[in-house]
């Protein structure tokens, strides 16, 4: 199997993987997505733009139940878009040689990618917690109810993006690499019921993923339910 951070080409000293040209493919095919869906926009949708309203409202409904409508609102964007990106780049390692064919390779099954998607959870949630309540008053919640609580609340914000990124890589990549050793030892069967398997974890890792990003997100707001 080609190692994840292997370079296929490099560009000047900067050297270009697997995961790196997969990521572009998952966005090119989100842009194409968006822009059929919705070039002709219909009063009564039909076909693709009936299918990305569902999911938006699908998305939308989920995320209200959480924080509101008020703050689903402020984080849709943020919220939805990791949804889809973190739920097709699970999807990629269930392509034909993925994981094996140069230029082909789950995002996800990267520990760098979901450290980086944990760490744009954990910088908008700070950020969407001063715009909330302001600096000094989200200041506040980090000596609530107790000033002597500060050490353990601090870890447990740098813990978060930790617990995040692990989760999400640990069963991408341990899906990616069972399914590869099955389809060696038996070639027949076995690997269909453990895509059929990852079709389903992969989309709840997604959406847990979610879920977490947006319990963190309405407790720094103030805003949860």
């Amino acid at each position: 199997m080609e190692e994840h951070g292997a370079a296929l080409f490099y560009i000047g000293n900067f050297g270009v993987t697997s995961i790196m040209t997969t990521m572009l493919g998952i966005t090119l095919l989100l842009t194409l997505v968006c822009w059929r869906g919705t070039r002709h926009m219909k009063e009564r949708p039909s076909g693709l733009q009936n299918v990305l309203e569902k999911t938006v409202e699908m998305l939308d409904n989920f995320i209200s139940d959480i924080m509101g409508k008020d703050l689903c609102r402020r984080c849709f964007p943020y919220l939805a878009t990791l949804f889809i990106f973190i739920l097709i780049s699970n999807y990629s390692g269930l392509l034909p040689f993925a994981g094996k064919l140069p230029g082909l390779s789950a995002p996800t099954s990267s520990l760098s990618v979901t450290a980086t998607l944990a760490i744009c959870t954990f910088a908008y949630t700070h950020y969407m917690g001063v715009r909330s309540n302001g600096l000094l008053g989200y200041a506040k919640h980090f000596i609530s109810p107790f000033a002597f609580l500060l050490p353990l609340l601090l870890m447990d914000e740098f813990v978060r993006p930790l617990s995040l990124s692990l989760r999400l890589y640990g069963n991408t990549f341990g899906d990616e690499e069972v399914t590869t050793q099955l389809f060696h030892l038996v070639p027949y069967l076995v690997p269909l019921v453990m895509n059929a398997l990852t079709l389903l974890m992969g989309f709840i890792q997604a959406m847990v993923f979610v879920l977490l990003s947006s319990i963190y997100i309405s407790g720094a707001s103030g805003e949860g339910h």
